[in-house]
């Protein structure tokens, strides 16, 4: 990134001896075309003239081979689906990107709240150079130009000289929000893929969420599908592995990465169906593991009469086919959170819609589901920001607050129990700038028992399942890149700060002036990593030169401190241990476990 720039602006002669040498290289390649074009005319006139008829259909079956293998046509980025034929754009950066593609059918009309379908067929060109509109999130107000329930588009970002030889690796994300939002849609995959020296293709996405995605209810089982947000992501896997040769990809090695949502998405992934492997992917990265809580079915009937009342559809014949009748708008104005049964108005719950436990997809419990080792063995990533509550806790005055916020979250803790967690975290000797006194309390307590120890638990699952039939690598991290004005707020390290580094600050919306300057250090030393890890399915042999080896989790918990100017190996401190474990004893009420 800075190398390219600085042959574009610098001062030194290096942009006129870029100059010259490209036109001596223009020189050598229209040589080589020249030479080219006059061997094949020998190589196929002469042959012709003695054997026209049999070396013609030769000929006619070698240039069907050669299109086969041909990359995408570079200035207008064609590519053909069976389904559809797209055409998207060639960047100058050496990447084809493919944008607002339909890897399902619209899921609306008599398709709300059911498992995704093959997308129908369109008859010509169909443009790929603008996103499309990402999924209605929860609270938001249609109508609007970019949402809509017509949502499920990926976008895709390949070397401009990929074929279908290439058998390159595939990195899919898969976006956070809640599984309330689609929070990080749309974001440019042209940096990594460009870094990877044109090793990688990225591919992300949009699924349904809210009560869109995550509506349930015996009635949604009966006359629907459960947690179809989820069902969208695995239509994306196969349809990843049904078409994304024809970029230049590997179907036999795809990379799931998420953040937050979608980084419990991975988790949930690999648990999917009782841990069955389906082959959809081959390795999982999880930024800031979000385990909500993530109740059966029978506890959500309230929800599901709740959006019967207020669309007008309680007492219906069939309220399934009452909702599938009601428009958008009607629908979306639904789509809002209200109080958990028996909690306060404020603070509202922060994550009203999550996935369910089916029976199904989602057999059981998250965590007994690892800690009975009913997982897909694939390698992973898994790793957390070191103040991920920052953002969500309010600014708690006391502990009373404290216990308020968690059990409106998390609506089956008890008080006795609750009363109990701020024992765990008591008032820190410093408060955080802007903040009141035990908001540094409630920040951790929430980022532990939601974020934090549920990466260490997934991780220490897999290291306890480690033998001689069932060894993959396991890699931890915690992200500690401390920025002055995240400081001045009092926000720490926050929730997803490394996505700026992963993707490069010109990729994500917002990223901060640091990562531009005294930060700017972190992003190819992380975006290495990453990238390392997709393409050999282990962080260390892409890694960049003067970057630390990532030593695997094991028995110590030991994990990468990715810290500007000390990136380094650690052990996970006793007291987080601790305090993971007593939150590990509350599963039962969390509605996260078991």
């Amino acid at each position: 990134m800075g190398e390219l720039a600085g042959v574009e602006n610098g001062s030194d002669g290096t942009l006129n001896k870029v100059r010259r040498g490209f036109r001596r290289w223009h020189a050598y390649v229209l040589a080589a075309v020249l030479a080219v074009v006059v061997i094949v005319l020998a190589a196929v006139l002469v042959p012709v003239l003695l054997h026209a008829r049999d070396e013609r259909d030769e000929k006619d079956e070698r240039t069907r081979e050669e299109q086969q293998k041909t990359p995408s046509d570079i200035s207008k980025a064609r590519v053909n689906l069976g389904y559809a034929q797209y055409q998207g754009s060639h960047l100058p950066n050496g990447v084809n990107q493919f944008l607002g593609m339909r890897f399902a059918a619209p899921p609306t009309g008599d398709l709300r709240w059911k498992a995704p379908e093959e997308p129908r067929v369109q008859a010509g060109d169909q443009p790929a150079d603008t996103f499309g509109k990402i999924c209605l999130g929860i609270s938001q107000l249609l109508p609007n130009d970019f949402q809509g329930e017509d949502c499920l588009f990926a976008n895709i970002w390949a070397p401009s000289n990929a074929t279908t030889d290439s058998k390159l690796p595939v990195w899919l994300f898969i976006q956070g929000g809640g599984y309330t939002v689609n929070a990080n849609a749309n974001w440019n995959g042209s940096e990594v893929v460009q870094r990877s020296g044109g090793n990688v293709i990225l591919v992300n996405f949009n699924y349904r969420v809210g009560l869109w995605g995550f509506l349930a209810g015996e009635q949604v089982r009966a006359d629907g599908d459960l947690n179809a947000g989820l069902l969208d992501q695995r239509m994306m896997m196969k349809w990843v592995k049904k078409h994304v040769e024809q970029f230049g990809g590997d179907p036999d090695h795809v990379i799931i990465h998420g953040g937050s949502a979608g980084a419990g998405s991975v988790a949930l992934h690999l648990i999917a169906n009782g841990g069955v492997d389906e082959h959809l992917f081959h390795g999982g990265i999880g930024e800031s593991l979000f385990f909500p809580s993530q109740p059966y079915v029978s506890e959500l009937e309230w929800q599901f009469s709740r959006v019967l009342n207020e669309t007008r559809c309680q007492g219906a014949t069939s309220p399934m086919k009452c909702l599938r009748g009601k428009d958008e708008k009607t629908l979306q104005a639904a789509n809002a959170p209200s109080p958990f049964p028996g909690r306060t108005d404020i603070p509202l719950p922060l994550f009203y819609w999550t996935p369910c436990i089916d029976g199904q997809l989602l057999q059981d419990r998250p965590y007994k589901m690892f800690a009975d080792g009913k997982f897909i063995h694939v390698p992973i990533m898994f790793g957390n920001d070191n103040d991920e509550g920052t953002v969500f806790a309010p600014n708690t005055g006391s502990p009373e607050e404290i216990q308020t916020f968690l059990q409106n979250n998390y609506r089956f803790l008890e008080d006795e129990e609750a009363k109990n967690i701020t024992g765990l975290y008591p008032l820190m000797k410093e408060a955080l700038p802007n903040h009141n006194p035990w908001f540094s309390s409630a920040q951790m307590a929430y980022g532990e028992t939601t974020f934090i120890c549920p990466a260490v638990h997934v991780l220490s699952a897999y290291h306890a399942q480690q033998d001689n039939a069932f060894s993959v690598g396991v890699w931890g991290y915690r992200y500690n890149v401390a920025d002055a004005v995240n400081a001045a707020l009092g926000i720490g390290v926050p929730h997803l700060f490394e996505s700026f580094a992963i993707f490069g600050p010109d990729n994500v919306p917002g990223a901060p002036e640091s990562y531009y300057t005294y930060n700017a250090p972190m992003v190819p030393l992380v975006m290495d990593y990453w990238i390392s890890f997709v393409r050999a399915l282990d962080p260390n042999p892409f890694r960049s030169p003067a970057a630390p080896a990532w030593e695997q989790w094991g028995a110590g918990k030991r994990r990468l401190l990715l810290e500007t100017g000390k990136t380094a190996m650690e052990s996970t401190p006793q007291e987080q241990r601790a305090r993971c474990d007593a939150w590990r004893e509350l599963a039962p009420v969390m509605r996260q476990k078991r």
